[in-house]
């Protein structure tokens, strides 16, 4: 069975609320104001039985042009509008504004409901029809059924539920296996359970437990129990009004307007970018800058409109526009929505989501518009492909680029083989997370990583390579360390770089001194091997190489990387022949006598205390022998 939303809409006192209690028994009108005053303030709400059995929730929404803010919460997410006029008033200005207001939002199906049939006579109702014919020429409901009842003797309502019926039978649902989002329109509390809030179900479901996240709060909780229809449920999906029963949240966090979601699906921002059209019969332009209220689902804010190719808007055309908020909203790509003038109150227009978290735009700039257009009317294919161009950092999860462009998994997948398989796109692992990347800005990357070694291994050319974190400091400071990590190992897979420890160079860099610095080596190396156990200071060969502190530190480095010398305390070094000498010796002596104190160390290598001390304290560190008492025993 579908899941369907029906919605009312018309002018105060034209009968809407009426009409649902007529077709569902269930009076909308709970408010004590409401009673009083005989007109809706709040949204209402009924499930409605249609004669073939399918269940539909109906939405009833206030008339009044002051709760016309209600009216937009209301609508938010409706298959099927029931435009309701009365008979003996006909078209009024909410009428009007309530037409423009389903129809900015792109509901695509709706019935005219002229009300009130038994306050008038034939004549007058065919003038009515016909009046309400010329209103609705050029709109989405020119075609749609019209049917005169009267709630008030039961006239025309069994037809109007079977012409409903037969409507619903033509819509498609809402996308079940999407990400979890409902935008919030009451929030209340109930003795013994806590916070409610309720909402028409936009995509996704909802099962006792889940986990929910609820933006822009930021807020994480989960959901305890669910009523669909005033029956208790365990699962809701999208396309029902759902109460959703909320764990360790209070009333005072949440408001209408607030979106509950699936964790981490959409995020909150001060900028949205759209393709915005005004209304045709408007008295005057926008103009650029102009404060305005925008309705996006059950949310009101204040904002401004940044016109990005002109400096005002005229009735009636079309122009994308950055609009800016003056408190952070929850939208995603592709969602309809309606701005009103901030004052006077009026609708003037509406349009499309193309980015729900933009940078801020320069005007007048032929690139970001034609960015813009390819992401409201690009094929998946150009989509991505413009999205990996422009994102930033430029590499990004497929998760992250599917919910970014407000596309389905497989579709985004598909546009990616392709992209790899014509060479425009590159995928990369990152900690068992694929990752996109575009060829043009890896080879950018590339080149400038290679030019950036390159000169690093002719400026220090004893060093093994760039430390890791340096690079990445210098080239990939917005990238995270495990994304930086795999594109270097997607680097040294090709054989471009050797990743080595911390340190990166090109793949076929092997450090080498020369001139000056291949002589003071040579030298170095031979007064080493020559001084044996004996070796002399560091400073010694400062002295007799001429080095400078910067190229002594260099030199020194160097040996000590490549396993030429090795430091056995802050200032004494020997050479890595001698190391392996001394290990040799112990080694037999140890086997023969099982332990060996300091001077026969000393007597064993034919050297002195000087040296001996920092020997054997290196290699116990380096668990070759252990020290008991004031012998040493072999560990290797």
């Amino acid at each position: 069975m579908k899941h369907i939303i029906i919605g009312t809409a018309g002018h105060v006192d034209h009968g809407k609320t009426t009409l649902v209690r007529a077709m569902t028994g269930v009076d909308t009108d709970r408010l004590k104001e409401e009673k009083e005053r005989g007109i809706s303030i709040e949204l209402g709400f009924a499930p409605l039985t249609l004669p073939s059995g399918q269940r539909a929730g109906l939405v009833d929404v206030p008339g009044h042009e002051r709760f016309i803010k209600h009216m937009l919460a209301g609508v938010a997410g409706i298959d099927l509008v029931l435009l309701v006029i009365a008979a003996d008033e006909g078209v009024m200005p909410q009428t009007r504004e309530h037409l423009d207001i389903v129809q900015l939002l792109n509901v695509k199906k709706g019935i005219v409901v002229i009300t009130k049939k038994d306050l008038v006579e034939e004549d007058w109702l065919y003038l009515v029809e016909e009046e309400v014919r010329e209103a609705l020429k050029d709109t989405f409901l020119a075609e749609a059924p019209m049917i005169a009842v009267s709630a008030v003797t039961g006239e025309g309502l069994s037809e109007l539920l079977h012409i409903i019926d037969r409507l619903v039978a033509d819509v498609t649902e809402k996308a079940v296996d999407g990400k979890t989002r409902l935008p919030i329109d009451r929030v209340f509390s109930i003795a013994g359970f806590g916070t409610v809030v309720t909402g028409t179900l936009f995509s996704g479901q909802l099962k006792v437990g889940d986990p929910v996240e609820i933006l822009p709060e930021g807020i994480s909780t989960r959901v305890r129990t669910l009523q669909v229809h005033g029956h208790k449920v365990d699962r809701a999906v999208a396309g029902q009004r759902v109460a959703v029963n909320l764990a360790s949240v209070e009333t005072s966090e949440l408001a209408r307007g607030s979106v509950l979601l699936e964790p981490n699906y959409l995020s909150s921002s001060f900028r949205v970018d759209a393709h915005l059209e005004l209304l045709r019969h408007l008295a005057a332009p926008l103009k650029n800058l102009a404060r305005i209220r925008f309705h996006q689902g059950t949310k009101e804010a204040l904002g401004r409109v940044v016109l990005l190719d002109r400096d005002e808007l005229a009735p009636g055309e079309s122009s994308y526009v950055q609009l800016v908020m003056e408190e952070p909203v929850v939208v995603a790509r592709y969602d309809r929505f309606v701005i009103r003038s901030y004052s006077p109150m009026v609708t003037i227009g509406g349009g499309t989501v193309i980015d729900p978290n933009p940078p801020k735009r320069k005007r007048f700039r032929e690139d970001v518009l034609r960015a813009l257009a390819t992401q409201e009317q690009g094929t998946p294919i150009e989509l991505v492909n413009q999205h990996l161009l422009t994102t930033r950092p430029p590499i990004i999860s497929v998760s992250l680029l599917t919910e970014k462009l407000g596309l389905q998994t497989e579709i985004i997948k598909n546009a990616l083989r392709e992209l790899v398989e014509s060479g425009q796109a590159v995928l990369i692992n990152v900690d068992g997370s694929e990752h996109a990347i575009h060829q043009q800005v890896l080879d950018n990357w590339w080149s400038e990583v290679q030019s950036l070694l390159a000169n690093y291994h002719h400026e220090y050319p004893l060093r093994t390579g760039l430390p890791r974190e340096e690079l990445r400091s210098k080239k990939f400071g917005a990238v995270p360390a495990k994304t930086f990590n795999a594109l270097l190992q997607f680097w040294e897979e090709r054989g471009l770089v050797r990743a080595t420890g911390r340190n990166v160079s090109l793949a076929g860099h092997q450090p080498a001194p020369q001139g000056k610095m291949a002589q003071a080596l040579e030298h170095v190396l031979v007064r080493y091997r020559v001084g044996g156990f004996q070796p002399p200071d560091w400073s010694e060969m400062v002295q007799d190489c001429a080095l400078s502190n910067s190229e002594s530190e260099e030199l020194l480095n160097y040996c000590l990387e490549q396993g030429l010398l090795v430091k056995v305390s802050e200032d004494t070094f020997f050479a890595s022949t001698a190391i392996e000498e001394a290990k040799r010796k112990l080694t037999q002596f140890l086997k023969d006598h099982g332990a060996i104190q300091i001077g026969e160390v000393r007597d064993l290598l034919e050297t002195s205390r000087r040296y001996v001390l920092p020997l054997m304290e290196y290699f116990d560190r380096e668990k070759f022998t252990r020290r008991v008492g004031d012998k040493r025993v072999l560990l290797k």
